[in-house]
C-alpha cells in the first residue's frame, strides 16, 4: 500500500491542488492507502440545510431524494450537496486499517464508530440505499466509506442506544462551542432553538449563564415552544420568524429590557437568517452561525451595513472535547435524553 497525504489531497481528482472538501470530485475507491481507515457504513446523516433543501427540490418524493443522493455520490465521489455545500456525518464498523497507522490509532477491527468530519471531504460509495428517515435527515445504506489519517471519530458508548448517540455527535460541534463562548450572567439568544442542536445548545447556554444571565430561543411554532418547554430550562421561548430580522430584534429587546444580547447563536436550516442573528447583538458581542444555510457574505456585508462591530464566528463542527461534552448533556438531564430517544431513536 501507498502512504498518502494525511489531508487526503492523495484522493483528489478535480481541481487538483485543493483539499477534498473544496475539491468537486474526489476518489472513492475504496481500495485503502497505508494510512487510511476502511468504514463499513451503516448509514448517513445528512447536515441538516443540505436534507431540507434536496427534500425541497425532490418534493418530498423519497424515492426521488435516493435518486439525488445516488447522483451526488456518483458524481463527486463523497456525499456534498452542491447547493449548499454541506455533507453531514455517518455511522459505520472500522474494515480495514492501513498498516501505517495501526500503532498510534485506538481503533480496532470491528469497533462502531461515528465520524466527526464531514461527508463533504469523505470518501463515500453507496452500493444500495435501504431506507430514508425524512425526520431525522437519516440515510440506512449499504456502503463504504474512508477515514484519513487527520479525520476525527468517536467510538459509540455502551451507556446508550447508538442512534441516539449518532443524533447527539452529528451536531456536536454547536453545544461545545456554546460552552466555550458562554459566560455567566450574559444575555444569549439562539436561533432554531427546538431542533437538535438548538436543545442541547439551549441546555448548554442556561448552564453557562447561571441564574444572573438569560437565554431567549426562537422557534418556528407552537409545536417547537412545546417540546422546548418541555426541557424545564430558565429561558424565556418565543415563536417567530427567524427569516424577518427586525422582528427578531424587536422580541429580543422586548425580552431583554430593551436590551441587546451579548451573544446569539445560529441553528436554523433555512437561508436568509444572517440579519436576524446579528441585529440583536452589542457591539463587541458575539454571534456564532453553526448553520450551514449561512451566507457567510450576507453575514459580513450586513453586519457592515447597518454598523455591527461584533466577532462572527464560523460554525466549525469541531471543538476539543466536543463528542465528550454533547454525549454528557444527555446524561445530565434526563428529559432532554428522553425528548431526543422519542425523536431519533
Amino acid at each position: 500500500m501507498n502512504k498518502g497525504c494525511k489531508y487526503g489531497t492523495h484522493r483528489v481528482i478535480q481541481p487538483k491542488g485543493v483539499l477534498p472538501q473544496p475539491a468537486t470530485k474526489i476518489s472513492n475507491d475504496m481500495n485503502i492507502f497505508d494510512n487510511e481507515i476502511l468504514i463499513d457504513v451503516q448509514a448517513l446523516n445528512i447536515d441538516s440545510a443540505s436534507f431540507n433543501q434536496i427534500e425541497e427540490e425532490a418534493c418530498h418524493d423519497i424515492e426521488k431524494i435516493k435518486a439525488k443522493i445516488i447522483e451526488i455520490v456518483d458524481l463527486r465521489g463523497k456525499m456534498q450537496n452542491p447547493i449548499t455545500g454541506s455533507g453531514g456525518m455517518l455511522i459505520g464498523r472500522v474494515e480495514k486499517i492501513g498498516h501505517a497507522i495501526e500503532k498510534t490509532t485506538d481503533l480496532k477491527l470491528g469497533d462502531k464508530i461515528s465520524t466527526l468530519v464531514s461527508l463533504s471531504l469523505t470518501p463515500l460509495r453507496i452500493d444500495e440505499i435501504l431506507d430514508i428517515k425524512p425526520d431525522i435527515d437519516r440515510v440506512v445504506i449499504k456502503g463504504k466509506a474512508i477515514l484519513f489519517e487527520s479525520g476525527l471519530y468517536a467510538k459509540l458508548p455502551k451507556d446508550m442506544d447508538e442512534n441516539l448517540a449518532l443524533a447527539a455527535l452529528d451536531v456536536a460541534g454547536a453545544p461545545a462551542q456554546v460552552a466555550k463562548l458562554v459566560k455567566p450572567g450574559q444575555s444569549v439568544l439562539l436561533l432554531g432553538a427546538a431542533g437538535k442542536s438548538g436543545m442541547l445548545c439551549c441546555y448548554e447556554a442556561v448552564k453557562r449563564v447561571g441564574p444572573t444571565g438569560k437565554v431567549i430561543g426562537i422557534v418556528r411554532n407552537e409545536e417547537e415552544a412545546t417540546r422546548l418547554r418541555r426541557l424545564g430550562l430558565r429561558m424565556q421561548i418565543i415563536i417567530c420568524d427567524a427569516r424577518k430580522a427586525i422582528e427578531v430584534m424587536n422580541v429580543t429587546l422586548g425580552c431583554n429590557n430593551g436590551c441587546e444580547v451579548d451573544v446569539a447563536i445560529n441553528m436554523v436550516n433555512v437561508p436568509d437568517t444572517e440579519m436576524s442573528t446579528i441585529l440583536p447583538v452589542k457591539d463587541d458581542g458575539i454571534v456564532y452561525f453553526f448553520s450551514m444555510a449561512t451566507s457567510f457574505t450576507k453575514a459580513a456585508l450586513g453586519a457592515e451595513g447597518v454598523g455591527k462591530d461584533i466577532t462572527m464566528i464560523v460554525g466549525n463542527g469541531y471543538t476539543k472535547g466536543h463528542a465528550e461534552i454533547t454525549l454528557e448533556e444527555l446524561r445530565e438531564n434526563k428529559t432532554l435524553r428522553k425528548v431526543f430517544e422519542e425523536l431519533y431513536v
